[in-house]
């Protein structure tokens, strides 16, 4: 398969010893991530299959021929009877989770396209779009430089919408999808079962080392501290994190408990700065200096991440006056 894995890609996320692979998966489910910036996993149940988010725009035609290829194997094995992606569940609207939707439905048009109703509504936005392109652009610039293929943006859409406990069959394993706002009103956690395998919206946060969880909240901390309760209440077996891929199931007691610290640490964080009067630029870009590392350039162009930034900056800023 085409992957990338660089010695970046370990410094950042690779915390837990040689030993624990991240990709490693409790149940039919494989990487067909084909780039940086942005998973995609392909899961095989006994009678449906199953792709949860798209990757990036820039390599999205590697990832059809990614997940083309495990079917193909798999169906030479004979542990599947068809070649066939039937559903794709959409984790949330932004740039890196569905660029490569427009190349993954031209190889398998027949994919059912699932997503929220905010999700739905956003790809329909002519500025949504537009942004989405501009950052696709980014992506495609850092990641493979001097590539200047246009890149496809039709169909961006969801099919079929997916509520708060909406459940979907793949034979005899259940997918759940569960309302996890924060990172955006139209993010998505899905719990696959069995095994009780949780796969997490940004909304509750991304794992960089043992002890310290990034907090992408750009709309809502208190949304991102409900949706965290709302995993933790589930009781997975397994808990896979956007951006990240499997934790070990040692941690899962308490993953959430160490995001929602992080949570508070950055408000009070930014309740310091706004004490002594900084201005909204000043707090900015002490965030930046502070929270920015070349090592994240691997999973984010830093354009994004300085956009991503001030949505999280004011998010905090809301979540201050709000705790008065």
């Amino acid at each position: 398969m085409k992957t990338t894995e660089s010695n970046i890609d370990i410094a950042l996320y690779e915390r837990f010893g040689e030993d624990f692979d991240r990709f490693r998966f409790p149940a039919e489910v494989y990487r067909v991530t084909s780039g940086r910036g942005g998973e995609a996993l392909l899961i095989i149940g006994s009678e449906k299959t199953a792709l949860y988010d798209c990757g990036m725009a820039y390599c999205g035609e590697d990832t059809a021929d990614n997940i083309l290829e495990v079917l193909q194997q798999l169906k030479e094995q004979g542990r599947i009877g068809r070649i066939m992606l039937d559903y794709i569940l959409l984790s949330h609207s932004h740039y890196d989770h569905i660029g490569g939707l427009p190349y993954i439905l031209e190889r398998f048009p027949e994919a059912l396209v699932f997503g929220s109703e905010k999700c739905r509504d956003v790809l329909h936005r002519e500025n949504a779009r537009k942004l989405i392109r501009e950052l696709g652009e980014e992506a495609r610039a850092l990641y493979t430089p001097g590539n200047h293929t246009p890149l496809k943006m039709d169909p961006l859409k969801v099919d079929i919408v997916m509520k708060d406990g909406d459940t979907l069959s793949l034979g005899n394993e259940t997918i759940t999808a569960y309302e996890t706002k924060g990172h955006t009103d139209c993010s998505l956690s899905y719990y696959l079962d069995p095994p009780g395998l949780l796969f997490t919206s940004e909304s509750t946060g991304i794992l960089e080392g043992e002890d310290y969880v990034h907090t992408p909240s750009l709309k809502s901390f208190p949304d991102s501290i409900a949706s965290s309760y709302k995993c933790e209440e589930l009781h997975p077996a397994y808990v896979c994190l956007s951006h990240f891929g499997m934790i070990p199931q040692e941690m899962n007691k308490d993953y959430f408990a160490l995001f929602r610290e992080e949570c508070q640490s950055k408000i009070d964080y930014v309740d310091e700065m706004m004490h002594r009067g900084l201005s909204h630029d000043e707090m900015l870009a002490n965030y930046l200096v502070r929270y920015w590392t070349p090592l994240k350039e691997s999973e984010q162009p830093y354009e994004a991440f300085k956009i991503n930034s001030e949505h999280i900056l004011n998010a905090l800023i809301k979540a201050v006056k709000e705790g008065k």
